[in-house]
């Protein structure tokens, strides 16, 4: 497969999709349980403690709380390439205590993917496009410390070097596949539950090669226990302008996965853009957004309607980019 286009179209342009608009309930009223109860609102991820998402979800709570005038307490449910979680949200009473801290995996790639999907997208009301997330290929120092010399010895030994995944479905994986194409060479993925895992035996020496997020990616980069050859955003990262994207070597690998807050649908509307203000008041401080950069990724913040447009944008890029490299899950 050549090169492809994936890169990221702006927020707006787009009509809704019909089952994410079927997701956003009528304005309402935010129920008296949801406005003045103590009771703690929970962020659900979908993957397990450690990863970017997870990060992303902790840094995220610790904001929205006071805004609330509530706890907020994030419960990782990982499993099934976050169909655990997704399910359990999905399945949750619609009063807007229960929040899916969803990525790319979860609402857009899964629902491409997954013949047997245990949830749609009809079940979900979106609530705030939280920020974007470029990954990092993180290599071992033993191997070449460029992206022409590692490309020359992957092509010199066909599946030798190996990475790791979350799985098929995972954004990583895609990322993974899509840069090797480009680039013409092959890897051998290797499963994992979730980013922790993936590092800790990157760390033993267990892998050659991560396609991570920044959070996993930075830290040994910078303790000289990998190093980062290129991301795969589009343009680089400002703490570390030395290091290319892979789009300079061959455009069109853009390759960038996201965080969002989705709610059950039936959701009042109220309660969701109560929910979505809180979110997108917090990702308005700029030490907030110094944080996520530190961690590799571009903070956002969106209300429902924009994030139910940027859902649908998604879903139409990355469909003839997953159906060229024939990728499909039981």
């Amino acid at each position: 497969m050549g090169p492809i286009e994936t890169r990221r179209r702006g927020l707006l342009g787009i009509g809704l999709g019909a089952g994410l608009t079927a997701g956003l309930a009528r304005p309402g009223l935010i129920p008296k349980a949801v406005a003045q109860s103590s009771r703690p609102v929970s962020l659900v991820v979908p993957f397990p403690p450690g990863g970017s998402t997870d990060v992303m979800a902790r840094l995220l709570a610790d904001r929205m709380g006071p805004a609330l005038g509530q706890p907020v307490v994030v419960e990782n449910r990982p499993g099934g390439a976050t169909v655990v979680g997704a399910e359990a949200v999905a399945r949750a009473a619609p009063d807007g205590f229960t929040v899916l801290v969803n990525s790319g995996t979860t609402l857009t790639i899964n629902p491409l993917l997954m013949r047997n999907l245990s949830y749609k997208m009809e079940d979900f009301a979106p609530v705030s496009l939280l920020s974007v997330l470029p990954f990092a290929l993180l290599v071992q120092n033993r191997l070449p410390a460029t992206i022409p010399e590692f490309v020359a010895l992957a092509k010199s030994r066909p599946g030798a070097l190996n990475y790791g995944t979350n799985g098929p479905s995972s954004f990583n994986n895609i990322a993974a596949v899509l840069v090797s194409d480009a680039l013409g060479i092959r890897m051998q993925d290797v499963t994992y539950r979730g980013d922790a895992q993936q590092l800790a035996a990157f760390l033993a020496g267990t892998l050659d090669v991560l396609m991570v997020g920044g959070a996993s990616a930075i830290q040994p980069h910078r303790n000289g226990q990998g190093r980062i050859l290129g991301w795969t955003g589009e343009k680089r990262m400002p703490f570390m302008p030395e290091i290319p994207t892979f789009d300079e070597v061959v455009p069109g690998t853009v390759a960038q996965t996201y965080f969002g807050l989705m709610v059950p649908a039936r959701t009042p509307r109220a309660a969701i853009d109560r929910l979505s203000t809180a979110a997108t008041t917090a990702l308005q401080a700029q030490d907030l957004r110094e944080r996520l950069l530190a961690e590799g990724q571009f903070a956002m913040g969106t209300n429902p309607d924009d994030f139910a447009t940027f859902l649908r944008q998604e879903a139409d890029r990355w469909r003839p980019v997953l159906q060229k490299m024939n990728l499909q899950i039981d």
